[in-house]
């Protein structure tokens, strides 16, 4: 992937929703699907921290893009069906979904894990990502060539002390990505695949990490190489696969 040079309209015509948005990984993801021509669904908790995006996206002449604010921890099956039909209406497609969000407040003993903060963190990182995929698979599915992509963590591998639900909802998460690349391989245009980012320099590192140097790690911008790759034709036939950065 550090060599992969994409064709300037390599998602023209294309529709994405990029959740986490707002910040992090899915800002600059987000900004970097739009330079390649991508109509975005920007998503995220508040429409206002999504605002600044918008704005920027829509100054810099992309398509424009469509904002929809999601409480990931709150939001129904109910809800999020609705969402979707709003992109229907409005956009008439759903080419890419794209997983960012994420949400970990703490780092904490398993003896000393709060069970309520415990299903918030498993809530935010894995039931809502597997009920939003589940909504817009009846989109996906219409699409000649559409795209699902998890962010995956090291942690979702290999299980590392103090991070409790977090490590516990990647570990989920790889295996949604798994089963349901298994089960749209042959029965659909639909690839879902994953990808392991790294270390790179966000908000959230920033706050489980107080003492680091965030000027010592790599940008969030460094990383959105794979996943324009395999939101694009170019990985075509690419399916159930985990890219680790």
């Amino acid at each position: 992937m550090e060599n992969y040079q994409p064709n300037p309209d390599l998602l023209a015509g294309r529709v994405a929703l990029v959740t986490g948005a707002a910040e992090g990984i899915g800002h600059a993801v987000a900004t970097a699907c739009a330079r390649y021509g991508a109509t975005l669904v920007l998503s995220d908790r508040e429409q206002r921290d999504l605002e600044p995006l918008y704005d920027e996206l829509e100054a810099g002449g992309a398509p424009q893009p469509a904002i929809l604010p999601l409480d990931l921890e709150r939001v129904d099956d109910k809800g999020l069906q609705g969402a979707v039909g709003l992109i229907d209406g409005e956009l008439g497609r759903l080419d890419g979904l794209v997983h960012c969000a994420a949400f970990a407040p703490f780092l904490s003993r398993i003896d000393d894990y709060d069970a309520t903060e415990w299903e918030r963190v498993l809530r935010i990182n894995l039931t809502a990502p597997f009920l939003l995929t589940q909504a817009c698979l009846p989109l996906l599915r219409a699409a000649d060539d559409a795209s699902v992509i998890f962010t995956l963590d090291r942690i979702g591998r290999r299980g590392a002390a103090y991070w409790g639900a977090y490590c516990a909802a990647k570990f989920g998460i790889e295996g949604l990505m798994q089963t349901l690349a298994e089960e749209t391989r042959d029965s659909s245009n639909i690839r879902v695949n994953g990808i392991d980012p790294g270390i790179v320099r966000t908000g959230l590192r920033a706050r489980l990490y107080p003492g680091e140097d965030p000027s010592r790690l790599p940008g969030a911008e460094t990383v959105t190489g794979s996943y324009l790759y395999l939101l694009g034709p170019d990985a075509v036939g690419v399916t159930g696969q985990r890219l680790s950065l």
